[in-house]
């Protein structure tokens, strides 16, 4: 089976034919073709976790290919009134061809995994949110081009899960990750460490960005941490996303928010809505990755196209 948890889960080939099906995915659909590679499949959205664009994106994704999604809330299902999660796993498995799961700690996306026998899909942990980025990559080079070699800047919580997602990815597309975060808000020493010369890290948000192809942020208080809300607030101060701190990077620049934002916190009104920012396809782009990547687990690769 293959799984994609985590962003080594794909070989650097893998995301190259990945990035290519995706676009001519997206091609396609703007020219009005119907595609039927996942006809008679369905896809099952464990929904732990809230989500606009994991849910819409991925269930757009299955019906645009001819496929079927269907959510499982934890609110809504037996989840909520304590059945094992194996028990779940399992059921499913017999319904379904793959699974996206949203959840809290990786240990309990592992756990489903134990006992799953069809593929399942990270669509969001604690410890990362590969699907996104994996699109933000695609973002970048459909913009600016191959993202070898570039520098991108993620500025704010470098502990949270779309950094550490970026940090994964530094190395297996040969990227530059420019962390700028307050010293308490660092990914694992072992993660940084796996990095190596692709990371750099520091405390001053000018310095991170600096000189940056890309400049990457998310909210300063995820889901689950709203009680800390108050003390991010105050340690982020200076790690806001404005004109100001883009002046810092490269010219022509682009600027991505996996969304939902704060206007005014980790990223200025101006910024989100100016001529840099790729937010919005960015969001777009879930779709048409997910696509792929949904090709990828149940079918084993890119499908063929048939024309129209």
């Amino acid at each position: 089976m293959r799984h994609f948890l985590r962003m080594r889960d794909l070989t650097s080939g893998e995301m190259r034919r990945l990035f290519a099906r995706a676009a001519e995915l997206k091609r396609r659909r703007r020219e009005g073709h119907l595609e039927d590679s996942l006809a008679g499949k369905t896809v099952v959205l464990v929904m732990e976790k809230a989500s606009t664009r994991t849910r819409l994106s991925f269930a757009a994704a299955a019906f645009q290919l001819g496929g079927h999604a269907i959510e499982l809330s934890a609110s809504t299902s037996q989840l909520a009134r304590g059945e094992a999660l194996s028990d779940t796993a399992r059921v499913i498995s017999g319904y379904a061809d793959a699974v996206v799961m949203r959840t809290t700690a990786d240990a309990r996306l592992e756990e489903f995994v134990r006992w799953s026998s069809v593929p399942v899909i990270n669509g969001l942990t604690d410890g990362g949110h590969p699907v996104q980025v994996l699109t933000d990559l695609f973002t970048v080079e459909e913009a600016i081009g191959a993202v070898s070699g570039k520098r991108i800047a993620f500025v704010g919580d470098g502990s949270g899960n779309m950094s550490r997602s970026f940090l994964e990815a530094a190395p297996l597309f040969d990227f530059t990750l420019q962390l700028g975060s307050p010293p308490a808000f660092r990914p694992p020493p072992a993660e940084a460490q796996a990095a190596g010369r692709h990371l750099t890290v520091s405390g001053d948000p000018r310095a991170a960005v600096a000189g940056a192809d890309v400049v990457v942020t998310d909210v300063w208080t995820s889901m689950g941490q709203e009680a800390e809300a108050a003390a991010r607030l105050k340690a982020f101060q200076g790690f806001t996303v404005d004109g100001g701190l883009m002046a810092a990077a490269r010219p022509g620049a682009i600027v991505l928010h996996c969304l939902p934002a704060h206007r005014g916190e980790e990223i200025s009104e101006e910024v989100l809505e100016g001529p840099q920012s790729r937010v919005f396809e960015e969001a777009e782009n879930r779709m048409h990755v997910q696509k792929a990547l949904l090709e990828h687990v149940i079918l084993g690769g890119a499908a063929e196209t048939t024309e129209a």
